[in-house]
């Protein structure tokens, strides 16, 4: 392997202008950091507020109740297939994000099989337990049969994964060929500095449980993200904002990688960013906090374009 480094007893409200936040869309949402102090000094230094220190950026919501924690999961998961849909991420059958539920800790929740990304809903998402199969707390629809055999392996194999994303964009597909990680070309591609394997061993559909394990031992025990070669991408998070977000500036980073390789062959140098200056900039980017927070923007357009529909 080559490595560089349910529904909850009440309806969501829908609320288009102003876009919802997670208070204003769930009473039971309390808006305070779980973060550390160290954490929390990293996560501040991106934005600047007022000079006694008030004016804060807010973190990943906690919850009081579980139920609500599951209706905020399905929603922002149900935006975060629509953010892939924009980005052109179907590909027919293929392409899937799991997410643990809050309320049964042995269960998660993924798409439906053949449900375009761009038209899911909150309400669209499957609850499945342990062995894939469909539950009573979701859609009652048919799943993707390899995107339970790779995400299973991975939430087994690294407890501190609360989503992951995997789809056939066509960028992300393409660079994985060369069986290669992406080199830090730009700021951006440093989102993944040290967190980022491939997997080298493409063995095909993945319908058997032992090619999720293989791909979830290529993705390592601290990896954000994977390369799965001849495959496609796939992310995790510690949200499902965080994976989501991950997934597509990994794609958008394989794409200027496509880029780059295209002028070099025409004899135009590359020019890689140095190590420090990679690890100093990954060492600002890489907090669970920032991912969340760069999936905001999109939520919220999402939610406005959709007229909350994305909700429900």
């Amino acid at each position: 392997m080559s490595t560089t480094t349910t529904q909850t007893t009440s309806q969501p409200q829908v609320v288009v202008d102003p876009t919802p936040t997670p208070s204003t869309t769930n009473p039971n949402t309390t808006l305070r950091n779980i973060i550390s102090a160290s954490e929390d000094k990293v996560f501040q230094a991106v934005a600047r507020g007022d000079r006694a220190g008030k004016v804060k950026l807010e973190g990943i919501p906690t919850f009081s109740d579980s139920y609500a924690e599951r209706q905020w999961i399905k929603e922002h998961m149900a935006a975060a297939f629509r953010y892939f849909g924009k980005e052109g991420f179907n590909e027919g059958i293929s392409g899937h994000i799991s997410v643990r539920d809050p309320v049964l800790k042995d269960h998660f929740w993924i798409n439906p099989f053949a449900k375009h990304f761009s038209a899911m809903k909150a309400s669209d998402l499957v609850l499945v337990d342990g062995d894939g199969y469909v539950t009573e707390g979701g859609a009652q629809l048919p799943i993707n049969e390899a995107g339970f055999m790779i995400h299973s392996e991975i939430h087994k194999a690294r407890p501190d994964v609360m989503a992951a994303a995997h789809t056939h964009g066509i960028y992300g597909k393409t660079w994985s060929v060369f069986g290669k990680p992406v080199e830090m070309l730009t700021q951006d591609a440093c989102n993944f500095y040290g967190k980022l394997s491939v997997y080298e061993d493409h063995g095909g559909v993945a319908l058997a449980a032992d090619e999720g394990r293989a791909i979830a031992n290529a993705l390592g025990k601290d990896n954000i993200g994977c390369i799965l070669q001849n495959h496609g991408l796939l992310t995790v998070g510690s949200t499902v904002d965080e994976a989501a977000w991950l997934f597509v500036s990994l794609d958008h980073a394989c794409h200027g990688q496509l880029m780059a390789e295209a002028a070099a062959a025409n004899g135009i140098p590359k020019k890689i960013i140095p190590d420090h200056v990679a690890k100093y900039t990954a060492d600002a980017a890489q907090n669970a906090h920032n991912f969340y927070k760069e999936f905001q923007p999109e939520f919220d357009l999402i939610v406005e374009e959709s007229n909350g529909r994305v909700l429900q």
